[in-house]
């Protein structure tokens, strides 16, 4: 009788376990789908890119403000064929990315092997002899992209076709023929609304290979005016070293690399080229990446992590960029079984589309968003605690009405509230994990005032935005 019974009630248990799997499926998906991003991820209609006039930022023909929101799909063109760049853009478009940047002439053997639909970009491997079949396919993605309201940064070609260095190569290109070939390029994509323009590819931008960046850059500006263009520089770089002065380059790129885990490296350059004159915008393209080995020692250092992506965001957006860049190891390479993965990748490109701090990017974006766009600064003189680690580096950036402080490991910190010029502030801690937003109070806006941040530890980042309460922004989070 007692087994009789047992048995009886296990379908009852088997409802309530479905019942209770799939409310958590729903629950989870619903979250999900609040943190997504609805619909095209910018919108054309607001016409082409310009530099602001206070030359700090990006913004459209009409004056709408442009959220830089790359990823480095380096391989896009080269080794995904239309069904997995459907499935990659739409990833990145739900996840409000606003950039992807990829290589006509790619990286990884890029001239002699061929892409998925068995094509070579140049015949004979001369850059004035181009694949009219290959270059068909990198129009349909660019056209998939802008479906999806996303940019293209476009680079003519990788370093490697310039300056072998550690690359597969060949050399290929000459000050004349780089002219031409950029001439010719910049005519091919010059009518395509979503197209931004990445001169270099990972490499030096002087000695002899100088000539030959200006001569594309040069030959590209020649025909198409219209778009913007930026040079990719080898790690811990900035384009800034070689080509301020040039009038093709309207803003700067500077690659923190895959070995710092300080912010030395954000004083370093991006303070360096916030204050360079001729002002132009800056930020960082290249920064450690998610699953990538630190300093390519993971047995030693360990895998940058989400709190790294994080980090790294924040401390280029606060200390003056006007944009950010992801990246993700195996996604760059869009490693497969059918490659040999490079920089000791450890997993297929698909396997990582949805890696945590890749979700974590569209809640930057939404912040940024929600205040004065174009009147935000660096202002550390927000902050008077007198020491930080440079791995736990506080940093604070301020706008019309409102200032943020970004904390990365929970310390303390104590703000300078007559900085922000508000009579009464109203706080928040605004969680940049999953973009949940808590209100504190208000406070008089004068003096120190010591914040304490929910958690502390790696990977308890917080930050603390600061509102002129007269203004009634709405909140900063979900």
């Amino acid at each position: 009788m007692k087994q009789f019974q047992l048995i009886s009630i296990f379908p009852s248990i088997s409802i309530l376990l479905f019942i209770s799997l799939f409310l958590s499926i729903s629950l989870f998906n619903s979250s999900a789908q609040e943190t997504n991003w609805k619909g095209p991820s910018v919108d054309f209609k607001h016409g082409d890119l310009k530099v602001s006039e206070n030359m700090r930022f990006l913004v459209f023909a009409d004056g709408k403000p442009f959220f830089y929101l790359g990823d480095t799909g380096w391989e896009l063109f080269h080794r995904l064929n239309k069904a997995d760049t459907e499935k990659y853009l739409e990833n990145r478009r739900s996840k409000g990315f606003t950039v992807i940047q990829a290589v006509a002439l790619a990286e990884l053997d890029g001239l002699n092997t061929p892409n998925m639909e068995g094509n070579e970009p140049l015949i004979d491997n001369n850059p004035l002899k181009p694949n009219e079949a290959y270059f068909a396919h990198v129009d349909w993605v660019i056209k998939k992209a802008e479906e999806k309201g996303i940019f293209i940064g476009l680079l003519p070609t990788w370093g490697d076709k310039v300056d072998k260095q550690w690359g597969k190569g060949p050399e290929i290109f000459t000050r004349d023929n780089a002219f031409l070939y950029g001439k010719w390029i910049g005519n091919r994509y010059k009518t395509f609304p979503n197209i931004i323009w990445i001169n270099g590819g990972d490499r030096d931008g002087g000695g002899k290979n100088k000539e030959i960046w200006e001569a594309i850059g040069n030959g590209i500006k020649f025909v198409d005016q219209r778009h913007l263009m930026t040079f990719h520089p080898w790690g811990e770089r900035s384009s800034s070293e070689w080509f301020q002065q040039s009038k093709w380059l309207d803003f700067n790129m500077c690659q923190t690399g895959h070995g710092q885990r300080s912010y030395a490296i954000y004083k370093r350059i991006i303070a360096r080229d916030y204050d360079l004159k001729p002002v132009k915008p800056c930020f960082d393209g290249e920064p450690r990446y998610e699953d990538h080995p630190v300093g390519w020692k993971p047995e030693i250092l360990g895998w940058f992590d989400d709190a790294d992506v994080r980090q790294a965001m924040y401390w280029d957006l606060f200390s003056g960029g006007f944009g950010h860049t992801y990246g993700c190891h195996p996604i760059w390479q869009m490693l497969s079984p059918d490659h040999e993965p490079v920089g000791l990748a450890r997993h297929n490109w698909y396997d990582v589309l949805d890696l945590p701090g890749a979700g974590d990017l569209v809640h930057a974006r939404r912040l940024i968003e929600s205040r004065p766009f174009l009147s935000r600064v660096p202002d550390q003189s927000l902050i008077t605690t007198a020491y930080y680690p440079e791995t736990d580096y506080v940093v604070a950036t301020r706008g019309q009405g409102y200032a943020m402080v970004y904390i990365p490991t929970g310390w303390d910190v104590t703000v300078q509230l007559d900085r922000i010029g508000a009579k009464t502030i109203k706080a928040w801690w605004f969680d940049p994990r999953n973009g949940e937003a808590k209100s504190i109070g208000n406070f008089p806006g004068n003096g120190l005032k010591i914040f304490k941040t929910p958690t502390m530890g790696r990977g308890n980042d917080w930050i603390l935005v600061l509102d002129d309460a007269t203004l009634n922004f709405k909140s900063p989070g979900l």
